[in-house]
């Protein structure tokens, strides 16, 4: 989190059992409330694999007890869905029911499940992929994040929506360098110029497509359409999800409906994230719940 410390005052909290680190809040404050990080897309209480649900009740109380200690009367926080974890584990679902933690916002993600066979909704997709083919379109994986961000990204945002990527390219590239084998960048090339491209975040069970665009022939060349399913079907085809990420806007009260009909397209459908409202002094809460 570190390359955009300078945005957040962290709050993060490392929870120990008899000096042995058992669980991470990452956190900043903001005007007297503690949020999950707002510098990640997800986040809540981090445990290990092999976690008990004691040890992750008492590790969240003491998240709450500490910051109330520190004068803190509310907590932001936003669960890692589910589709990220390595093992079920929604005790937090159950602890943010004993906290009576309100439900104050709700994001919609689209996603495929890989383990299931997947249906391509759309003849547009179809088509896609025979003007693809038939223009002789190109991917490849490519370690340098420039020519994405500076020809297609940047311009592409800038042109429709007035905005710039989340990640400046010296931030991506910076978390790239540190994770080389999480973050990948795929571009599509005619005649060796590029066209589109996507980045992809990886963790052990989710392909997300953090970044996806394409000039202003992805229709003519169906660039986005073979890009997608090359990911889909062949190099993450063994990956449990390929998330294509929120589709959601007015901080999850709209949907922007050709974005989410585009993502069906390719198979997939709607995943829930979510954020709650928690009172700290309601740790005490917890107190009953073991008998």
């Amino acid at each position: 989190m570190e390359y955009h410390k300078d945005r957040f005052q962290d709050h993060s909290l490392l929870i120990f059992k008899n000096e042995k680190l058992v669980a991470l809040f990452p956190a900043n404050i903001k005007n007297h409330i503690i949020y999950s990080h707002q510098g990640l897309t997800y986040g809540g209480l981090i445990v290990g694999k092999n976690s008990s649900f004691k040890t992750i009740l008492k590790a969240f109380k003491s998240v709450l007890e500490s910051i109330e200690s520190h004068g803190i009367e509310e907590l932001i926080i936003k669960p890692t869905p589910r589709m990220y974890h390595t093992r079920p584990s929604d005790e937090m679902d159950y602890l943010l029911f004993k906290l009576q933690a309100q439900l104050i916002r709700r994001d919609l993600s689209l996603a495929i499940d890989t383990t299931q066979p997947i249906k391509i909704s759309s003849s547009n997709r179809k088509r896609g992929l025979k003007k693809a083919y038939k223009n002789n379109l190109v991917i490849k994986e490519e370690q340098d994040l420039e020519p994405f961000w500076n020809l297609i990204l940047i311009p592409n945002l800038e042109e429709k929506h007035g905005v710039e990527p989340v990640h400046t390219l010296e931030e991506i590239s910076y978390l790239k360098s540190k994770f080389p084998k999480n973050i990948r960048q795929f571009n599509v090339y005619k005649d060796n110029n590029i066209v589109a491209g996507t980045t992809v975040f990886e963790t052990e069970k989710v392909a997300h497509a953090q970044y996806i665009s394409a000039n202003h022939t992805k229709q003519e060349f169906g660039s986005l359409d073979f890009l997608f399913h090359h990911l889909i079907h062949e190099v993450y085809a063994t990956k449990p999800y390929f998330d294509f990420g929120i589709c959601g806007e007015n901080r999850g009260q709209q949907i922007n409906s050709g974005l989410q009909a585009w993502k069906e397209s390719f198979g997939a459908s709607s995943i829930s994230h979510d954020f709650y409202s928690v009172f700290t002094r309601n740790h005490r809460l917890l107190n009953d719940i073991l008998i």
